[in-house]
């Protein structure tokens, strides 16, 4: 029996480190774990991520878990049978919510021979709760957005609360009551992927139970679709070099601040923005989750190189063709900031994803 372990979460709240972090621990235990990650499109930091911590990985594309269910039945046979893996963790896009009815209860109810469906956790952090923080007590005034991140929570079976090194002890504690207070059917587990404090709880409650109670949930695929389409996505992929070498962080921290502070202009939301620079002596990554925010270093390999490969994911609320716009400017910065030039592009229009239309809907009435 392989157990699969689903994560949701709204984008930014760190789903791939919590991931990583947590195969890690369950490696060490003795299971072989394998990480699935998901995307309305191809080429994935993430992923990226995923393989340069070392861990088993493979992507599903194209679209949610829910609407290429079978795509994500391919993806964890294979690598079932190619790399024996017991455990496979399964992150799903940021955008995506109803993961019980079109994920986990299928799974349970036609392929429960094979799979072992674990409760659903759905990660969040602090400062993305702060913002969003109506979200906890939705109605009918609020945001397609906060209506979506809403229902995240609201169908989890373990709330994760990340990044708590972020915080004191006081300001951790109360996060916690109010999510707790909040949803009180649900297992809160404050932790941080990033120290790996609490990982250990977390995992112990993700594995504590195959069978959860039903927390199937009306869902409005209209506002959930609106949501969706609130946010433009790019992903984009450049070759950049300079014959006199470059810093990869400082690469990343110019392209992303510059991104940061046209959101912050033009007052936009940030989903998520992350950069991928890739050399031959490892993944430096970078991310910014809040409009007008620095970015962040999540992993650094070299401090110089001459010659990367760089990957682009950015979620931002505007237009496609707006973000088309401010990245390819923000990459001239990054250019002109750190002294190289553009080798190779390879890249597609930013665009909406479409209305989900998941292959499965189970609900507790569902035959």
């Amino acid at each position: 029996m392989i157990t699969f372990l689903a994560v949701s979460g709204f984008l930014g709240a760190g789903k791939t480190t919590t991931l990583i972090a947590t195969a890690k621990h369950l490696e060490a235990q003795g299971r072989r774990v394998a990480i699935i990650t998901n995307d309305q499109a191809a080429d994935l930091v993430d992923t990226q991520l995923v393989r340069s911590s070392a861990a088993r990985g493979a992507e599903v594309t194209g679209g949610c878990f829910c609407c290429r269910f079978d795509d994500l039945l391919t993806v964890a046979r294979e690598l079932v049978d190619r790399h024996g893996v017991d455990t496979l963790l399964a992150e799903a896009v940021g955008s995506c919510t109803d993961l019980q009815a079109t994920v986990i209860r299928p799974l349970r109810a036609y392929y429960g021979d094979t799979f072992a469906a674990g409760r659903l956790v759905t990660v969040v952090e602090p400062q993305r709760l702060s913002a969003l923080r109506t979200s906890l007590a939705l109605d009918d005034a609020e945001s397609d957005l906060s209506y979506l991140f809403g229902k995240q929570l609201q169908e989890a079976d373990i709330i994760a609360v990340n990044k708590l090194d972020l915080l004191t002890g006081s300001a951790a504690a109360s996060i916690l009551d109010r999510v707790q207070s909040s949803h009180p059917s649900a297992t809160v587990v404050g932790y941080s992927a990033a120290t790996g404090r609490g990982v250990e709880t977390l995992a112990e409650q993700w594995l504590g139970g195959h069978e959860s109670p039903d927390r199937v949930i009306d869902i409005d695929y209209d506002r959930y679709a609106n949501a969706e389409a609130a946010l433009a996505w790019l992903n984009q992929s450049l070759v950049v070099g300079s014959a006199g070498g470059f810093d990869p962080a400082a690469w990343a921290r110019a392209l992303l601040g510059h991104l940061s502070a046209t959101s912050a202009e033009n007052s936009w939301l940030i989903g998520h923005a992350k950069a991928g620079v890739q050399t031959a002596e490892g993944l430096t990554k970078s991310s910014v989750t809040e409009a007008g925010a620095e970015p962040t270093i999540d992993a650094a390999a070299v401090t110089f190189t001459t010659l990367a490969n760089v990957t682009i994911n950015a979620r931002v609320a505007c237009a496609p063709e707006q973000l088309d716009i401010a990245v390819n400017s923000a990459v001239e910065h990054a250019l002109a900031a750190t002294g190289t030039v553009l080798a190779e592009s390879s890249t597609s229009p930013a665009f909406q994803p479409g209305y989900p239309r998941p292959t499965h809907r189970l609900t507790a009435n569902s035959h």
